[in-house]
């Protein structure tokens, strides 16, 4: 239909309090003037686990693509083709364990020594070549706390955002003080913000494909599916809370439900690349000094980091872990699940997943445990770099830039790009 080409790249539903971004449509393609040659739009997450990983049961015996899978690699293993593990990277002279992770994104020297200055982070850094039309500049998250991974030129911190309900009304929710409050109310007694805009829905699909009707109603029960999501979030915050030993805190909060809050974040993850209110997201996946609510684990998650080679410790480590990577691969799912203009989210979108320790336990952050994901390189195999000298992972880092678009031969301590890790065409 020639009303297609009248559809903006950027279309709105629009009710009161409520601006519903729309996900990429075929009909929206003749007007996608920021993507020439309707090449796909490229996209970046970079996550940060700061307790580190034990690396043992992350990374292969064998390099190349002939691997077996790890007991960290186990829970991801339907992805093998769609990642790269990567062992033997590090950032040079970042040292001083724990604060290193202001540095993971960065690579700025020494971040322990008084006169520390860190410098501007992968994500804005691209952001500030790419310009990219989008609502949010980047989305910089985290899973408690205020201190994210993103850093402006000045090295100034960005502030991070912990709570998925402010992210779901950034994107979703706006008008006056007296209808965002009445939205609010309406999400908080379970109420959709489909039903807000649910007859302008209607009148908008009359006019679109088969195909774009069918992607617009995954949309909308993905906007659902969060709402749902946040509801039952709001009811865990009046139960009773958990009973535990009497050494720990007593300020347990639901920062202690790892999972719930994770799955949270990555929701809006997977909807906020959907709608395109992002290209670029960071997220802090911060560790505890207490115990974490998963199944299986009865000491607290930065002693068990701490685990000096102690057997019980390094069990319920691995329980922990394993959790992340699980939840890693939930993220991989729903972005693979996410269809557009001929491909997935996955195809378009770089996942960094790994942490600024190397070996927790130690404090150690050399050969760093890091996995790419997606983003449209040639995947499934182990690239193992010299575990006693570390080539720079901001080699990495140069490699990722290039392929979202960036003329870059150097970031940070790069030395050139990463050997081996190749883009597939187009």
């Amino acid at each position: 239909m020639n009303n297609y080409k009248k559809l903006s790249r950027r279309n709105f539903l629009r009710g009161a309090g409520v601006t519903l971004t729309l996900p990429f449509l075929d009909a929206m393609l003749p007007l996608r003037a920021e993507s020439p040659a309707n090449k796909p739009l490229r996209r970046m997450i970079c996550i940060n686990t700061n307790l580190g990983l034990h690396t043992p049961n992350l990374f292969p015996t064998k390099a190349g693509k002939e691997y077996d899978i790890t007991p960290y690699l186990e829970p991801i293993k339907d992805f093998r083709n769609d990642f790269t593990v990567f062992s033997g990277l590090s950032h040079p002279d970042v040292d001083g364990g724990h604060p290193a992770e202001m540095c993971y994104l960065t690579s700025a020297p020494h971040p322990r020594a008084d006169n520390f200055k860190n410098s501007i982070s992968l994500d804005q850094y691209a952001i500030e070549r790419l310009v990219p039309d989008t609502r949010i500049g980047a989305l910089v998250l985290s899973s408690h706390s205020s201190r994210g991974l993103s850093y402006t030129r000045s090295g100034v911190p960005i502030p991070s955002e912990s709570r998925a309900s402010r992210v779901f009304r950034e994107m979703f929710v706006n008008g006056t003080p007296t209808e965002v409050k009445a939205q609010v109310q309406k999400l908080q007694q379970g109420e959709s913000i489909m039903d807000t805009v649910l007859e302008e829905a209607k009148r908008f699909q009359k006019g679109l494909g088969k195909q774009d009707r069918e992607k617009l109603d995954e949309y909308f029960s993905a906007v659902r599916e969060v709402e749902n999501r946040m509801v039952k979030a709001q009811e865990w915050s009046k139960k009773p809370k958990p009973k535990v030993d009497a050494k720990l805190p007593v300020d347990i909060t639901n920062n202690l439900e790892v999972p719930a809050c994770v799955r949270l974040m990555i929701d809006m993850m997977q909807l906020a690349l959907q709608t395109d209110s992002t290209r670029f997201i960071t997220f802090a996946l911060h560790g505890l000094n207490a115990v974490p609510i998963i199944p299986g684990v009865t000491q607290d998650w930065h002693n068990l980091s701490h685990h000096g080679q102690d057997p019980a410790k390094l069990a319920e480590l691995r329980i922990v872990e394993v959790q992340q990577m699980k939840l890693f691969g939930e993220l991989l799912t729903k972005l693979k699940g996410t269809n557009e203009q001929g491909g997935n989210l996955l195809d378009r979108t770089t996942v960094l997943f790994g942490s600024n320790l190397g070996n927790a336990s130690s404090h150690d952050n050399k050969n760093m445990p890091i996995i790419v994901a997606g983003g449209g390189f040639k995947h499934g195999q182990h690239l193992a770099f010299d575990p006693k000298k570390n080539p720079p992972l901001s080699n990495l880092y140069v490699s990722m830039l290039q392929r979202l678009g960036v003329e870059a031969d150097k970031f940070g301590s790069s030395t050139g790009s990463i050997a081996g890790f190749e883009m597939t065409a187009g």
